[in-house]
């Protein structure tokens, strides 16, 4: 009676999927679109084995599939799955107005039938299983929110049923200071902000996706970040929204302190990276005119789908330097050959060219804002780890930093960008041997004479 059903679809749906793996064969190449939809499955069928548990449990449940509710609009150029911990795994945006009218018609139809308008919520809640990941566009094609889409699906479903909270179950202890496989000193942060955690997430943080946070900000709806594996822990816990600029220098009065004059608190609450960058970059365009290089520089990489993840321009020879997805590289080269073709003809500009295996790395926090010192021992810590910047850029908010690095140096960055803010408990042992003669004797009266210097400088 509960089983049979959901064997049946089962059975249903993989036979839709072979007939399309065949179809595939005759083709000799995946569409993205193809990819979105055969992977969305492992979702739909999870939700289904827990509804039919449920109700064996004598539970009041049911199960949505997602791609009858949400329904969503994809930047152009934003096709495929994306990779795990790239800004690539954003660009999508649900259509609220449609959306919110077919939930509202679900609850009032099937919810109905269930009997979950009649149930006394004082003493009992239904489940509502609904499977994340997965969605539909206008035209009814059925897409993905990308890479740990799950997380947004939770967000997006939490603002339509007005929630009270959101649990994101990872298997990692919360948000951390830095990737622990990287960073082994990292640590859980306790609280963040919605604006903080946006910004973790775009520059590579993969505990969270980029968009996740944006559905709970107008309803100001917290997100929990939990360890599945240790229940127990509190993990991190993401709500309240960043001062703007503006708002810092009302309060503060334009006055600037040095972060270190504040003992114990660190201007950055993360730092994070993104791997598998590319950096695209025009030198000598000055006989043009700045303006009229940036925009036909970034109407060519919008034209085109090309997603910007950094800009820096230098005004004295009108160059222009951008850090793309690595598998955009080569597509944002041959867009700006086209656009400049003309001028390339007659060299009114230098050279376009590609520099590959890059990384992002990025200090987070709101912190930065009115505080001095925190570029200069970011970069400074880079310096002393020997890790080559080929690109600065901050935020207008001043809640990110990001420099881009050769992709072999970024766990050396991190290391060092992380231990530079003292977000890293470091212990230094000194041992002393043979220290009984003459010049041991001295040595070991200058080092008591000067712990107190030591201890805070090492």
């Amino acid at each position: 009676e509960i089983t049979d059903p959901i064997e049946e679809r089962f059975r249903a749906d993989a036979k839709d999927i072979l007939s399309v793996v065949q179809s595939l064969r005759m083709i000799r190449t995946v569409p993205a679109v193809t990819m979105e939809v055969v992977s969305g499955y492992g979702e739909i069928w999870s939700a289904q084995t827990l509804y039919a548990y449920l109700q064996t449990r004598d539970v009041p449940c049911d199960w949505i599939d997602a791609r009858e509710i949400l329904v969503v609009k994809s930047e152009g150029g934003n096709a495929g799955l994306g990779e795990k911990g790239e800004a690539s795994t954003g660009g999508v945006t649900p259509l609220w107005a449609e959306t919110a009218g077919r939930m509202a018609s679900w609850w009032n139809t099937v919810g109905k039938e269930d009997g979950f308008l009649d149930l006394d919520y004082g003493k009992e809640s239904p489940i509502v299983i609904v499977t994340g990941f997965v969605a539909t566009t206008a035209d009814g094609v059925p897409t993905t929110l990308k890479r740990s889409g799950s997380d947004y699906s939770a967000t997006v479903f939490a603002k339509l049923t007005c929630a009270g909270r959101v649990t994101m179950w990872k298997n990692t202890d919360g948000v951390y200071t830095a990737d622990p496989r990287r960073v082994p000193d990292a640590f859980s942060i306790s609280t963040l902000k919605y604006d903080e955690a946006m910004e973790l997430a775009y520059f590579g943080a993969q505990v969270l996706h980029p968009s996740a946070m944006v559905p709970c900000i107008d309803d100001s709806i917290p997100v929990y970040v939990r360890n599945i594996f240790n229940p127990d822990f509190e993990g991190t816990v993401i709500q309240g929204r960043c001062p703007t600029l503006q708002d810092v220098n009302n309060n503060k009065g334009g006055k600037v302190k040095n972060w270190r004059s504040i003992k114990g608190v660190s201007p950055i609450k993360g730092i994070t990276s993104v791997d598998k960058v590319s950096l695209v970059s025009l030198e000598g365009a000055s006989a043009i005119g700045g303006a009229n290089v940036a925009e036909k520089f970034m109407g060519a990489m919008a034209d085109n789908g090309i997603n910007v993840l950094i800009i820096t321009q230098a005004s004295s020879e009108s160059s222009i330097t951008v850090a793309v997805p690595a598998n955009q590289g080569e597509q944002a080269l041959a867009s700006l050959q086209d656009a400049f073709e003309l001028e390339l003809a007659r060299s009114t500009i230098g050279k376009l060219f590609l520099t590959t295996d890059m990384s992002i790395v990025a200090i987070v926090g709101e912190g930065m804002a009115m505080s001095s010192g925190v570029s200069a021992t970011f970069m400074s810590s880079l310096a002393r780890a020997n890790v080559n910047i080929r690109v600065i850029a901050q935020g207008s908010s001043e809640r990110q930093i990001a420099v881009v690095v050769d992709g072999s140096d970024t766990s050396r960055a991190l290391r060092a960008a992380h231990m530079a803010f003292t977000l890293s408990e470091t212990a230094v042992s000194v041992t002393v041997l043979g220290g009984t003669g003459d010049v041991g004797s001295s040595f070991v009266k200058q080092l008591q004479g000067q712990k107190e210097m030591l201890a805070k400088n090492l």
